[in-house]
């Protein structure tokens, strides 16, 4: 018996039965010969975070805060790791695949724009006006199944890819957001959760720390429910998503948690996300930057390095594509020096 068999026989003995077990995976889009040292979800994580450049990529791209002055704001990275242990304890908690968990939670954010959500947008309006449409969790599954290893894509297995494509809530409260049935297993369920756990809770100390707002400011209820201090808000939630989730058919959490969290999220999209005060004081100069961007790559197409050889850059969509896929790939400030790059003189930045 291999390894790798050892281990799944475990999955079968101790996993819960609602767990997503490796040997039941329904595989891959190319078939491969099974690793004898690791299920099929520990070869996934494995290759997100070793062979996928757009993982490293996300240690330079926005969260909430553009072009911070210090150190200490969230990445996309920062993010993804805080989402990715909140989902394993709760996982481990809840006796399901920690691997899988991980794998999902580790590529859920692969394909966003530079520039945070304002970037999002800005190369959304850019590609729509070529027929296009740019989703970050869309652009995360063509990532690791296209654009990845030159072209290859890094061959995940359904469940990941699953997850990776449900794990997106945008604005909608977790009891909505929760409802769907989208994704597949419970372990994408609990990268869902996790997600949001994850970024209300970096973000309200991101806030914090940037002065555009104080604890004060929040719900005095939902903070009473949840707690007044980062570490025990995100403790509250935890184990309030592995008691409510425990005999469930589904991840759930309390009413009473369920309700302060999204009060929590209302004011964080009215007051930080949305706010002219916050980071995306500059959402109209980004979008014009992506939009300038688009419409440069686009018209010389031979500047884009290495297209997708499926793409004929001949054919308007097709470039357009590429362009697209292109742009979402920047970190923040290549995006910016390749503006500068692009668009203004030489001698003006050596000044």
């Amino acid at each position: 018996m291999t390894r790798r068999e050892e281990l799944e026989a475990f999955e079968q003995a101790h996993l819960s039965p609602r767990a997503a077990k490796a040997a039941g995976s329904r595989g891959r889009a190319r078939p491969e010969s099974p690793c004898p040292m690791r299920t099929a979800y520990m070869r996934d994580r494995d290759r997100i975070i070793h062979q996928a450049k757009a993982f490293r990529r996300l240690a330079y791209k926005t969260q909430v805060f553009v072009s911070p002055q210090t150190d200490h704001y969230r990445t996309r990275l920062s993010h993804t790791l805080d989402v990715a242990q909140i989902a394993r304890t709760i996982a481990r908690a809840l006796s399901l695949n920690e691997d899988l968990t991980e794998a999902i939670a580790l590529a859920h954010d692969l394909g966003h724009a530079p520039y945070g959500h304002a970037g999002e947008e800005g190369l959304h309006a850019a590609y729509a006006r070529h027929g296009g449409s740019f989703h970050h969790a869309a652009h995360s599954l063509r990532v690791v199944d296209v654009l990845e290893r030159d072209g290859e894509g890094l061959n995940l297995t359904w469940e990941v890819r699953n997850g990776i494509i449900a794990h997106t809530k945008g604005r909608a409260d977790l009891g909505d957001a929760l409802s769907s049935h989208t994704p597949a297993t419970l372990e994408a369920e609990i990268v869902r959760v996790s997600d949001r756990i994850a970024y209300l809770n970096h973000d309200i100390d991101d806030a914090l720390r940037a002065g555009v707002m104080q604890l004060s400011d929040l719900p005095a209820d939902a903070l009473g429910v949840l707690g007044a201090t980062h570490g025990a808000r995100i403790g509250k939630m935890v184990t309030d998503v592995i008691v409510a989730s425990a005999d469930a058919e589904a991840i759930s959490l309390s009413d009473e948690v369920r309700q302060a969290s999204d009060a929590i999220k209302e004011h964080l999209f009215d007051h930080v996300y949305l706010s002219a005060q916050a980071a995306n004081a500059d959402r109209g100069r980004i979008k014009a930057l992506l939009a300038a961007l688009f419409e440069a790559f686009l018209a010389e197409p031979e500047r884009i390095p290495n297209p997708h050889p499926s793409l004929n850059l001949d054919d308007h969509r097709d470039r357009a594509r590429a362009v697209c896929d292109y742009l979402a790939g920047m970190s923040d400030r290549f995006a910016k020096q390749t503006y500068l790059d692009l668009f203004l003189p030489r001698e003006w930045q050596r000044q």
